[in-house]
């Protein structure tokens, strides 16, 4: 049986005696994909100290194997905090002018890229399929490359690939792109990206396309697809079915009374769009004062990457604007914006989108949104809430139905929650249907597969050496 090697920036190794990977983000995504291999997850540990090994850890946890690395602090501040978060992050993004490159980093990025190469490369073994997630590990392939590997390997890249024009801005832009020419198989999360991403590919390391997605680059065959990302479907439905017994969700509900709940819940990152949210929010409350005292929005927004200058500034931007907002608005029995900064598990969550009439998912742009897919998974069959979702989120190519939005305009989400508030229930039924069988179709073990039968057949495709690619080009 073929063995497959996850590779991720972080590596969530369960407590002994727990499930082999807890729910929740990629761990979920993982434990799909390992449902049908012996599996060996391999990265960050999570730990940094001043003198880390260069041999992993090996954890055996039932049919998963982990191996993890620690960083060092040099390592963790400029590959982690320096280039791919303060670097790659922003652009990826399209905020160029939150982008901060320095050659230090990028060595520091390179140098843990080829730290992690090395000491995976020791595991390989002949019929393994290696799957890396995201970009954090953009040159990993071609570090393993170098190492002698010449195993399968596949490349998902979690958020979204931006225009040529805006990637190229990036310093070494194109020593990233020589470098992911070595993944067999790219998958991004829309169509859009897989566009960007191959426009690139053709204009700047003059791919030649193959057709099908497939494309020869500097005399290697890659192919780029889009494969969106799902949920556990059936677990966060029951979740949600179960969560009234559920001491928050209660509590909450009967906080509420009879006031409705919009809920908007996301790390807190630029690129959510929560500062511009509250604004939005604050706009409808200006249009509909007959609603202030009817309608409580819960914003739940754990706190991420403090090291980071940009977020640290955002953290006091966001609560500031919470403080105004409450400020002009709020009775003594009624404070409009719940602004909370605790994560909650997973059991929470599904019970208080259950709740919510309107779900608000409104990033100025992200790679999928699992948030969105969630919302709906989570709502009732008998009497359904109302997704607004931003059209910049990867989500909305597969939620049509959603009440898209421009997020970056206040007065369209405001009007967008005053219609999903007045919305009637056979029209929030309507909506909500298609999506909800959408989501059970394309959910997190049918993205996982659809990769895995992608990349398997690289076993048996003769790759091209190089002279084909030069005899082709003339």
């Amino acid at each position: 049986m073929a063995r497959l090697i996850i590779v991720s920036n972080r590596v969530a190794v369960p407590a002994e005696g727990k499930d082999a990977v807890s729910a929740g983000g990629l761990a979920v995504a993982v434990k799909e994909a390992f449902s049908s291999y012996e599996g060996l997850w391999f990265g960050w540990s999570g730990n940094i100290c001043d003198n880390p090994s260069t041999e992993p850890e090996l954890i055996d946890r039932g049919p998963i194997q982990y191996a993890v690395l620690d960083l060092s602090p040099q390592d963790h501040r400029e590959y982690y905090a320096g280039f791919a978060n303060r670097a790659l992050w922003p652009i990826m993004h399209y905020r160029i002018g939150l982008g901060t490159f320095s050659r230090s980093d990028y060595a520091g990025y390179q140098r843990v890229n080829q730290t992690f190469a090395q000491a995976l490369a020791k595991l390989v073994e002949p019929d393994d399929l290696i799957w890396v997630h995201d970009y954090h590990l953009l040159p990993l392939a071609s570090e393993l490359r170098g190492q002698g590997i010449a195993n399968p390997i596949g490349y998902f890249h979690h958020i979204p690939w931006p225009a040529a024009d805006v990637f190229n801005t990036l310093p070494a832009s194109g020593e990233l792109l020589r470098a992911m020419a070595d993944y067999d198989l790219i998958g991004l999360q829309t169509d859009s990206d897989v566009q960007n991403l191959s426009r690139n590919f053709i204009d700047t390391m003059r791919a030649i396309p193959l057709g099908g997605g497939s494309m020869m680059v500097d005399g290697r065959r890659t192919r780029i697809r889009s494969f969106p990302i799902g949920i556990d479907v059936a677990s966060f439905k029951e979740a949600a079915d179960k969560a009234g017994s559920n001491k928050v969700v209660r509590e909450t509900m009967a906080g509420l009374r009879t006031r409705k709940l919009l809920i908007g819940v996301d790390r807190l990152d630029y690129s959510k769009g929560v500062p511009e949210r509250m604004e939005a929010v604050d706009r409808f409350f200006a249009s509909n004062p007959d609603q202030r005292g009817n309608v409580v929005y819960i914003q739940i927004t754990p706190k991420s990457r403090s090291e980071v200058p940009e977020y640290e500034q955002l953290s006091r931007e966001v609560n500031e604007k919470v403080g105004d907002i409450n400020g002009m608005l709020g009775e003594p029995a009624w404070t409009p914006i719940q602004y909370v900064t605790k994560a909650y598990p997973r059991p929470v969550l599904a019970g208080l989108y259950r709740a919510a009439r309107v779900g608000l998912v409104t990033p100025m742009r992200d790679g999928m949104n699992l948030v969105a897919k969630e919302y709906v998974v989570a709502q009732s069959e008998e009497d359904p809430g109302v997704l607004v979702l931003s059209k910049f989120a990867g989500a909305a190519r597969q939620l049509p139905e959603a009440l898209l939005v421009n997020p970056y305009d206040r007065f369209e989400v405001a009007e967008a929650i005053r219609q999903a508030l007045y919305m009637p229930r056979a029209e929030r039924l309507e909506r909500w249907k298609p999506m909800a069988e959408r989501m059970l179709r394309e959910d997190v073990d049918w993205w996982a597969r659809n990769f895995m039968v992608e990349l398997e057949t690289f076993r048996t495709v003769e790759r091209e050496p190089p002279t084909t690619t030069a005899a082709a080009a003339e």
